[in-house]
């Protein structure tokens, strides 16, 4: 759950910032568009270090939007952050990352005969010799903190 909201944190943030030349050029046409004259710096200093929109008239409306094109880029970085994160994480999800990727359906059979008094067999989807286990499960299971282990066969013994 934490690496979901860190992706969904890094979705935004990274929306956020690569719109925000796009973001600060519509404020700017907003802006111009209600007082009238070109934007410059000095419209937004004042003695108290407020933002002054030039007209007092205009000044309610000219917040209005400003904050409307903030939410509104902030639920769009949300949106996108999530889906980034939902497909990010979808990703992740896949156990098999190595074996036999192109076939739709992973299977391997062995003869009974050839599995003689013991086998082990691997789950983790992480062992050279896949499909036999290598013990390659327990950095898997240390990494993750899974609980994988092999599936151990045991041949007949014979009666003598």
């Amino acid at each position: 759950m934490a690496s979901y909201n860190i992706t969904l944190i890094m979705g935004l943030c990274g929306f956020l910032l690569l719109n925000a030349r796009v973001a600060w050029a519509k404020v700017e046409e907003e802006v111009e568009e209600l007082v009238g004259e070109s934007l410059t710096s000095s419209h937004f200093q004042s003695g108290s270090g407020e933002m002054v929109c030039p007209h007092s008239q205009a000044s309610s409306n000219c917040h209005a939007k400003l904050v409307a094109i903030g939410a509104g880029l902030l639920a769009g970085g949300a949106v996108v952050g999530y889906f980034v994160g939902t497909y990010l994480t979808a990703r992740k999800a896949r156990c098999n990352g190595k074996i036999k990727l192109d076939t739709d359906k992973v299977v391997d059979s062995t003869d009974i005969e050839d599995i003689g008094e013991k086998k082990a067999f691997c789950r983790c989807w992480k062992s050279e010799k896949f499909p036999y286990c290598d013990g390659s499960h327990n950095k898997h299971n240390k990494d993750t903190g899974d609980n994988v282990g092999p599936l151990i066969v045991s041949g007949k013994k014979e009666a003598s």
